[in-house]
C-alpha cells in the first residue's frame, strides 16, 4: 500500500486522527504520521525525514516556502489554536480569568506540565508568561518540561500526584484522556497560533498529499476542526 508521510505540530494530532481512517480507505493509502514540537518537525524535515504533508505554524510554513522546502501556493489554513490551562479530571478548577488569578493558580500548583520551551510554540510562550508574571525563578523546581504538549498532558494524566496544572495548546489538551481544559490563557497573556497544512517540495505522493490537505482544510471537516479545538 502507498505510504503518505506526514510531519505535524502536535496541535493537529487530534484532527488528523479523526479523519485518517476515512482518508486511508477512500484513497488506498496508509498515513505515516509523526507529531511533535513544530521546531522539531522543521528540523526533521531539514534533516531529510520523508515528508509529503507538513502541518506547522503559518510563520514556519512561510519560511520553508521561501527556502524551497514547501511548494508555493500549496498551503491551506486549518485554523487558529489558543494555548490553555489544564487540570487532571476530577481536580478542582482554578480561576485563571486574568493575569493575577493565573499567577495565584500557578503558585498554588505542585507541578506545571508544559512542552519544550525552545522548540514548541506553546512551550516558548509558557516560559514567556512565567517571566512576565515574575514566576520563572520562583517556580523553577516545579516546572515539568516534555518534548511536546501531548506528551506533557499524557504524563500529567498518568501521574498520581494531585494539584498539578498543565499549559499547552488547547487541541492537545482536548485530545488527551484524563485531563480537562480549564480555560484559554487570559486575554492579556494569550497565544493564538494559526496552523497551516502544505505540500512538501520533495513529496513522493504529491496528489495524495494535496487530497489530504484539501480534506483537513475543507468545509466538510469544519465540525471536526472545531471539536478538536481549532477556531
Amino acid at each position: 500500500m502507498t505510504i503518505l508521510h506526514l510531519l505535524s505540530g502536535g496541535a493537529a494530532q487530534g484532527l488528523v486522527t479523526q479523519l485518517e481512517q476515512r482518508f486511508e480507505t477512500q484513497h488506498q493509502v496508509s498515513i505515516d504520521a509523526c507529531f511533535g514540537a513544530v521546531g522539531m518537525m522543521r528540523d526533521n524535515l531539514l534533516a531529510g525525514t520523508p515528508c509529503d504533508v507538513l502541518i506547522l505554524t503559518e510563520a514556519l510554513i512561510a519560511q520553508l516556502m521561501a527556502s524551497g522546502e514547501v511548494v508555493p501556493g500549496s498551503a491551506l489554513t486549518l485554523g487558529v489554536v489558543k494555548t490553555g490551562i489544564a487540570v487532571k479530571n476530577g481536580e478542582d478548577v482554578p480561576d485563571v480569568d486574568n493575569p493575577a488569578a493565573l499567577k495565584t493558580a500557578l503558585r498554588a500548583a505542585r507541578g506545571i506540565y508544559f512542552p519544550d520551551p525552545v522548540k514548541a510554540t506553546a512551550g516558548i510562550h509558557v516560559m514567556n508568561v512565567l517571566k512576565q508574571l515574575g514566576l520563572d525563578t520562583e517556580l523553577a523546581d516545579r516546572l515539568r518540561v516534555f518534548p511536546n504538549g501531548a506528551t506533557a498532558m499524557r504524563a500529567m494524566a498518568d501521574t498520581n500526584e494531585p494539584g498539578l496544572l498543565g499549559c499547552t495548546q488547547i487541541t492537545e489538551i482536548i485530545y488527551t484522556p484524563g485531563v480537562m481544559l480549564v480555560a484559554p490563557l487570559p486575554k492579556a497573556l494569550e497565544l493564538a497560533t494559526t496552523y497551516t497544512a502544505a505540500l512538501c517540495a520533495r513529496a513522493r505522493q504529491p496528489q495524495a498529499a494535496r487530497d489530504l490537505i484539501s480534506l483537513l482544510a475543507s468545509p466538510e471537516a469544519a465540525s471536526a476542526r472545531q471539536l478538536c479545538g481549532f477556531e
